[in-house]
C-alpha cells in the first residue's frame, strides 16, 4: 500500500486493499517505521488520486505520523497545494458533520468544564495568568496582539465597545487608548474579577463590569461598535454560540474580532478552523479576513508554564464585519 501510494498505482493499491479486506483487517492499521501512512506517503508525493481513494476507504485527514504531522502539512511542505485543498475541504465536511451531530451530546460535557475551570484558583504570577496546574490561561507576549486588535475595533474614538474575557487586561488597556464612549467588560472567574477590583477598573470612566458567564448577562447587553472575544476554559462550540449573538450586538457598521488560539499548535488544524469559523460567521452575516502577523513566541516566555498553547509563527487576526 505505501509503494502504490508513492508510485501513484491504482492498480496495485486496489489489489491490496481487496487483499485487507479478504482477511478483515483494517486499512488503518498500515504505517511505516516513522508512523506515516499512505496517505502521508501519497501526499508528500502529489498522488492525487490515490488520496480520493484514501479517503473513500476509511483513511481519515486528519491522521497524525510519529511526529504529530499530518498528511496536509507534507502536501505543503512539497508545493502539492491542490492535494492541501482537498484535505481541508474533506476537513471541513468532517468537521461541520460531527459539529452537528455532537451539538447535544457535548452540551453537559461543555457546561462541566466550563463549571470546573470558574470553580479552580487562579493566579497572577510574572505578567502570566495560571490556573491550578499551571496551565497558561493569559500571557503576556500576547500583548502586542491585544494592541493590534485595539487598532483594528477603534479606528476612531468615542466608541461603545464589548470585551468578553479579562484575563491580564492587556485588550481592556489597549481599548481605553482609544477612548470608548462606553466600555463593557464582562469576567466570569471571581478570582480575576476581585484582580480587576484591586486594580480599580470599576472607577474608570465609562467602564461597567458585568460579573458572570456572557450567557448569563446577555439581557443585560445593547448594542456597540466593537466586541472583542476571549474566553478561556470553553470549546469551540461555546466561541459557535456566541457567534450567533453577535448580530444582534453589533451595530451595522461594527466590527467583531476574537483571540485566534483556535487549534493553535498544529498548522493544518489552525488553518481548518479559521475557515471553519469563517463559515460560521457568514451563516451570521459577517464577513470574516484573516489578516496574517508574524510570531515568534520565545521559549522563556513559557517557563513555569504546564502545556503550550501557542506553537505557530504567524497569528491569523480576525476582523469580522457584516456582509
Amino acid at each position: 500500500m505505501l509503494q502504490a501510494a508513492k508510485e501513484g498505482d491504482s492498480k496495485q493499491l486496489r489489489e491490496a486493499l481487496a487483499q485487507l479486506a479478504d482477511h478483515e483487517i483494517s486499512v488503518t492499521e498500515f504505517s511505516d517505521d516513522q508512523g506515516r501512512t499512505p496517505l502521508h506517503v501519497a501526499s508528500a508525493y502529489g498522488r492525487e488520486a490515490i488520496v480520493r481513494e484514501l479517503l473513500l476507504v476509511g483513511f481519515s485527514y486528519n491522521l497524525l505520523d510519529a511526529n504529530k504531522r499530518t498528511a496536509a502539512e507534507y502536501a505543503q511542505e512539497a508545493g502539492h497545494n491542490d492535494i492541501y485543498e482537498l484535505l481541508i475541504e474533506e476537513g471541513m465536511r468532517c468537521e461541520l458533520v460531527l459539529s452537528a451531530l455532537r451539538a447535544n451530546e457535548q452540551g453537559d460535557e461543555r457546561e462541566t468544564a466550563n463549571a470546573a475551570y470558574l470553580q479552580q484558583p487562579l493566579r497572577y504570577e510574572d505578567g502570566k495568568l495560571l490556573d491550578a496546574e499551571s496551565n497558561g490561561v493569559m500571557m503576556g507576549w500576547e500583548g502586542p496582539l491585544m494592541r493590534m486588535h485595539a487598532d483594528v475595533l477603534c479606528p476612531t474614538t468615542g466608541l461603545d465597545v464589548l470585551n468578553v474575557g479579562f484575563g491580564l487586561g492587556l485588550i481592556d488597556e489597549e481599548l481605553q487608548r482609544h477612548a470608548p464612549k462606553t466600555h463593557t467588560i464582562i469576567e466570569a472567574h471571581p478570582d480575576v474579577y476581585a484582580h480587576m477590583l484591586q486594580l480599580g477598573w470599576d472607577k474608570r470612566p465609562g467602564v461597567r463590569i458585568l460579573f458572570g458567564r456572557w450567557q448569563d448577562v446577555l439581557d443585560q447587553l445593547v448594542a456597540y461598535d466593537a466586541i472583542f472575544f476571549d474566553t478561556f476554559g470553553e470549546y469551540y462550540e461555546d466561541l459557535k454560540e456566541f457567534h450567533e449573538h453577535v448580530p444582534n450586538l453589533l451595530r451595522q457598521t461594527g466590527i467583531y474580532s476574537f483571540f485566534n488560539g483556535l487549534a493553535a499548535t498544529n498548522p493544518f488544524f489552525h488553518d481548518l478552523y479559521c475557515r471553519i469559523a469563517a463559515v460560521d460567521l457568514l451563516d451570521m452575516g459577517l464577513h470574516t479576513e484573516y489578516r496574517t502577523v508574524p510570531m515568534d513566541v520565545k521559549a522563556e516566555e513559557w517557563e513555569g508554564v504546564k502545556g503550550k498553547y501557542w506553537t505557530l509563527n504567524t497569528y491569523n487576526l480576525p476582523i469580522c464585519r457584516f456582509s
